[in-house]
């Protein structure tokens, strides 16, 4: 205690008490149920710099390359920002999942690396804000950072506390990600870029990126432990490979020995997981639609005016954020005994909500759709977990969690690229991705009740698929998960 105690010692001395207070309790919900000793609290904290990232370099972007491209007066600009906001999920869909399965050493490094590529590119964004290498650098960022999602998705498994699940452990990560990373770094790298300019946000990225390749070498070495892992994969064509049933008894095939030990082994998704994949892809459309959509709908019907611009923002920005946090916690707290419905119910309301906002034609429905999408997007999302969890077996789990986050990337790529292309028109842009959806939902259906539009990559496959063995000859056995044995 000071010995002369004033107004302002006394509120610095409240303040200092609060904020220690804060850390305190923030540090304990980070380590609650044993992930200090499991490792997932050091990947919490890699997540939130890697939302904290994001979250800077979309402010430092925002008065330059988003709204430039948003007047639709320059098409080079338009077509520019496409390519930064899109094209990222395009590239890293198609290699991520195979580059994992092969990935069998270094993933820690792989996550740090991430971040150091983008503290450099931060860097150099820096010193080159106002020439086009804005343009490559922003786009090795946004790539990067998906790339960066999809390794996250793969190492979680392994630090999965024995108290909690899969499914909470998501959860957690994403509420964390959302409160610490991209709450708070948005709000200090508003603060910078109002007093600085974009540098100062860019200065900001480049901090908090470095500090992410640190956090990322802080999580346990076990998570690299992956021999044994059987890569999942999305096609399924089990019915073109019969076995040989004689009677109600399951022969062996003369060669099942030897494929067991030469073949490379795959594991097909199960149908309540292939039936989750559709479910969160037609949803996610929806969120990569309003995610742009709305951003250019501001800027195109407020003649240029900030205040405007922000009040409509801020109204669909804090829908998002209020779905996506109840969205998170209802997961969280509810039984998942059928996940699978769960999503298919979420993709219907998400599609009623889209029809109704082409129907009424007004940003207060446009706001509307954003929370029920944000949040049947979270809760849909935490059934797929539980699916994916649950059907399975432990050495597919990780990879099963690697191929469904590339899948829902490039659903938004869909849904981005409407919002970017469409006219802004209310009814005009959600009736077309009214259409898309419908697409969606009739093929989340078809793949509930067993069935599929799509050959190989629908319902027509058990909920617990089996392991298939592929020889050198290119023939398909399926192994028994229980036992090892190939059928």
């Amino acid at each position: 205690m000071p010995r002369k105690l004033t107004v302002t010692r006394v509120a610095a001395m409240r303040s200092r008490e609060l904020t220690n207070k804060g850390i305190a309790t923030f540090h304990r919900a980070a380590k609650a149920d044993g992930a200090d000793k499991s490792g997932l609290t050091a990947l919490t904290y890699a997540v939130m710099a890697n939302n904290a990232t994001d979250a800077a370099i979309a402010v430092a972007l925002a008065n330059t390359l988003f709204f430039s491209a948003a007047t639709g007066e320059d098409k080079t600009k338009v077509a520019l920002y496409l390519l930064i906001t899109i094209a990222p999920f395009a590239v890293i869909a198609p290699l991520i999942g195979p580059m994992l399965d092969r990935l069998q050493h270094g993933r820690r490094v792989a996550l740090a690396t991430s971040f150091g590529l983008r503290t450099m590119l931060a860097i150099v964004l820096v010193f080159n804000f106002d020439s086009w290498v804005l343009y490559p650098a922003a786009l090795g960022m946004m790539v990067l950072s998906k790339s960066f999602s999809v390794l996250k998705s793969a190492v979680t498994p392994r630090v999965l506390p024995p108290e909690i699940d899969l499914v909470r452990v998501n959860s957690r990560l994403t509420v964390f990600g959302l409160l610490g990373g991209t709450i708070g770094a948005g709000a200090l790298a508003g603060a910078l870029a109002m007093a600085t300019g974009s540098v100062g946000a860019l200065w900001l990225a480049a901090v908090i990126t470095a500090l992410g390749a640190y956090l990322s070498m802080r999580i346990p070495s076990w998570v690299e432990v992956t021999e044994g892992e059987v890569p999942a994969t999305l096609t399924y064509h089990g019915d073109e490979h019969p076995t040989e049933v004689i009677g109600r008894t399951r022969v062996l095939q003369p060669e099942a020995p030897a494929a067991a030990k030469t073949g490379k082994r795959r594991q097909p998704l199960g149908r309540a997981v292939i039936t989750g994949l559709w479910g969160n892809s037609t949803i996610r459309v929806l969120t990569g639609f309003l995610t742009l959509y709305i951003a250019f709908v501001a800027k195109s019907k407020t003649d240029h005016e900030p205040l405007v611009q922000a009040a409509m923002l801020g109204l669909v920005g804090a829908a998002a954020g209020i779905g996506n946090f109840a969205g998170n916690a209802a997961g969280a707290r509810i039984k998942l005994g059928r996940p699978a419905l769960i999503v298919l119910r979420c993709t219907g309301a998400v599609w009623i909500i889209a029809v109704l906002a082409a129907i009424t034609d007004n940003l207060l429905t446009a706001a509307l759709a954003t929370l029920v999408a944000s949040a049947a997007s979270a809760l849909a999302k935490v059934s797929l977990d539980a699916s994916l969890q649950h059907d399975l077996p432990e050495e597919s789990i990780a990879s099963g969690f690697g191929r469904s986050e590339t899948v829902l990337q490039l659903s938004w790529v869909v849904g981005g690229a409407l919002g970017v292309l469409l006219p802004t028109e209310y009814w005009i842009g959600f009736s077309v991705v009214s259409a898309v959806m419908t697409v969606g939902l009739v093929q989340t259906v078809l793949t509930y009740r067993g069935s599929t539009l799509l050959p190989g990559l629908g319902g027509k496959r058990p909920d617990l698929a089996e392991q298939e063995v592929t020889t050198e000859h290119h023939s398909t056995h399926r192994a028994d998960r229980s036992t090892g044995n190939v059928k």
